[in-house]
């Protein structure tokens, strides 16, 4: 029998039991593994009605019912309804085993299990530029989080400096705004599949994710796998259908697609039948047709309420908080952020940090923080279901487990994907050496690297053949080149080598990464990417119309060698017209041997400073990097050569200052 808690005469506290009566058969939320005479028998209808039905005979449970339905869009529509109905009987089955089971244990429904009303937690994942970042600013303008004659900026989340001035989102941020008096706590989540690793690590604090969806893109590669992480989870998902507000907006087609992508990465029956929220974010507009938007962004607020499911917590178990994000302040040191799954924690208790594979060991909380609004504020205590901030453990790393100092026992640790390449830092050995950086040396260098793992999961780094030599491994280039700008900002001095992939042995065959390439490019230009993409090693997986502007959408499986310095090619072919995406797919066998470079490098032929007379000359046989009155060396790259090989030139060359002028039209010096 479930146990119903008796509610206090004053006011209800934000906790409720999970257990509740047994519900009705046909109501049964998903079918628990089969292995009872009935299930089986359910099994075998089910195998003979559907196909598609059979592939997901167990599906992952959830922590609740979805209270959800989906938009009104026909095709969708029949086809949930056809995987209901094709698993009616399993559901009926299913539900009597459970309740069978149910009764059978009396003290299922005192376990101590509850849920937070007042709390609801998410993620905002997407594609890069579908508007994520621009959503949240509507979020928080709506709830008031701004004083109304205070002046925000655009992409308030984008703090860090190259994030703004790449117009991507590198790290994952918290905010939280209130809503009918409910607190819903936000993270904003990168785009880029480079930093995949941030998606990864915070959804261990979230119950639910808005997936937003370009209303005329559709889903794209890192739409794919954000997705799927949140349904290996088990998150409840809201899909957004951004920019609705566009002229070529194509709200149907991205809803199917949706669905579809549901459907290949065996999501369950309540997962496809998610709510779709059609909004504007830049107008801060959303509403349940794509037709009939809303004033404001209200019926967003109202699907993530009745959508995402309540933090389940044990309010009264022993503490236990997963270090998902970390940061770092001048005054109050180290500061941990995750989500406190169970227990209480309070300012100045003492806690035990461990890990499930390392010795334990005791700290104290010195200061206390939660998210209000679009700040932290410090509280004295914080239950189970809410996000916070910890300060006074400054050796805390993420995937630790903050917990109770006597009972406490640790939470599986964050796992995260292997990075996919590798390039090398060294100190630099230069004749300019000591010239531009402040850290120069092999002591700095190291400490740099290895301080960037305590929050980069996804990066890996290794010592090199040499003590001055390090191998730093990355999920792609530009996850690798967001760290080497920013080491040089901080002064950091250093050489770096080429790219190259992480290959792997399998049952003695050498295996390599391959990477999934969207390319958007125009009609009259899909002939020179089709055939620069298979001079890579690429093999065509899908083509087909992109909107109505005339542009294609192909799809490649391309080993990942063949990716660096694709993207420029890409954009010289289709005259800066093509838009291309990638995503990491899989290990295959190698695909032999393949030419990335086509030009050789323009060297400098002698030490000096650089002239425009030289230039001059030296312009016409390739790209330059450098400009008039730069210091080169000998044998320093300035410039890459028109023509295969490499080629020695002379960038430092003056004009004779003679009364003979010998080419009277050349007036630089």
């Amino acid at each position: 029998m479930a146990v119903i808690p008796q509610a206090p005469t004053a006011t209800p506290p934000p906790y409720k039991l999970t257990s509740t009566p047994t519900p009705h058969p046909l109501a049964a939320a998903h079918p628990p593994t089969p292995t009872s005479a009935s299930a089986s028998a359910a099994m075998q209808m089910q195998a003979a009605t559907t196909t598609t039905a059979a592939r997901r005979l167990a599906p992952k449970p959830q922590p609740q019912a979805n209270r959800c339905r989906p938009s009104s869009v026909s095709v969708v529509a029949a086809g949930r309804s056809r995987r209901r109905s094709a698993r009616s009987s399993l559901r009926a089955s299913a539900s009597l085993d459970q309740e069978v089971k149910e009764r059978a244990s009396p003290a299922a429904g005192k376990s101590g299990q509850a849920t937070r009303r007042d709390v609801r937690n998410i993620a905002i994942v997407a594609h890069v530029d579908h508007g994520k970042t621009t959503l949240v600013d509507s979020m928080l303008r709506q709830a008031k989080v701004f004083r109304d004659n205070q002046v925000v900026q655009e992409r308030i989340m984008d703090s860090n400096d190259l994030e703004r001035e790449r117009g991507i989102t590198i790290l994952s941020k918290n905010t939280s705004i209130t809503y009918k008096g409910t607190k819903i706590n936000i993270i904003d989540t990168p785009g880029h599949s480079d930093f995949g690793g941030e998606v990864e690590r915070v959804l261990n604090m979230v119950e639910g994710v808005l997936l937003v969806v370009d209303s005329v893109e559709g889903p794209m590669p890192q739409t794919r796998f954000v997705l799927k992480k949140a349904l290996e989870f088990g998150h409840a998902v809201v899909v957004v259908v951004n920019k609705i507000d566009r002229p070529t907006a194509r709200p149907e087609f991205v809803v199917n697609s949706t669905f579809e992508l549901f459907i290949e990465l065996n999501a369950t029956d309540e997962q496809c039948d998610f709510q779709t929220v059609y909004a504007s974010g830049i107008k801060g507009k959303a509403g349940l047709s794509p037709e009939n938007l809303g004033d404001d962004l209200g019926p967003l607020f109202e699907a993530i309420l009745r959508c995402i499911p309540e933090p389940r917590i044990e309010k009264d178990g022993a503490l236990q908080l997963l270090v998902s994000n970390t940061e770092y302040d001048e005054h109050k040191g180290r500061i941990a952020i995750g989500r406190l799954h169970a227990g209480e924690l309070q300012r100045g208790m003492e806690v035990k940090v461990c890990t499930p594979d390392d010795a334990c060991r005791i700290s104290k909380i010195s200061e206390l923080f939660v998210y209000q609004n679009f700040s932290r504020v410090p509280v004295d205590n914080v239950s189970a279901g809410d996000i916070c901030a910890v300060c006074g453990i400054n050796d805390i790393m993420i995937g630790e487990t903050i917990a109770d100092k006597v009972s406490g026992t640790p939470l599986p640790t964050i796992k995260i994907e292997e990075p996919t390449v590798r390039m090398s830092f060294s100190i630099n050995t230069s004749p300019f050496v000591g010239k531009e950086g402040k850290y120069v040396t092999s002591r700095n260098l190291r400490d740099r690297l290895y301080r960037e793992l305590e929050r980069n999961l996804a990066m890996k780094v290794e010592d090199g053949e040499t003590a001055d030599t390090f191998l730093v491994s990355g999920r792609g280039t530009l996850h690798l080149t967001i760290l080497i700008e920013n080491m040089r900002r901080e002064g950091f001095e250093f050489m770096i080598g080429p790219p190259k992939v992480i290959n792997k042995t399998v049952d003695g065959k050498l295996q390599e990464p391959y990477e999934i390439a969207a390319v958007e490019v125009p009609e009259e230009y899909m002939g020179s990417v089709v055939e620069l993409l298979g001079k890579r090693r690429g093999q065509m997986v899908d083509m087909q119309p992109s909107g109505p502007e005339g542009t294609t959408l192909l799809k490649y499986k391309i080993p990942t060698r063949g990716l660096i310095g694709l993207r420029n090619a890409v954009l010289t072919a289709s005259r800066g017209t093509a838009i291309l995406n990638t995503i990491f797919d899989s290990y295959g066998p190698w695909a032999g041997d393949l030419s990335s470079r086509d030009q050789g490098s323009l060297v400098a032929f002698e030490d000096g400073s650089t002239t425009s007379y030289a230039l001059l000359n030296a312009q016409e046989r390739g790209i330059l990097f450098v400009s008039p009155g730069q210091d080169v060396y000998k044998g320093q790259i300035v410039g890459i050569h028109q023509r295969p090989g490499d080629l020695a030139i002379n960038v430092c060359k003056k004009k004779a200052a003679t009364n003979v002028r010998s080419n009277k039209e050349t007036t630089e010096f």
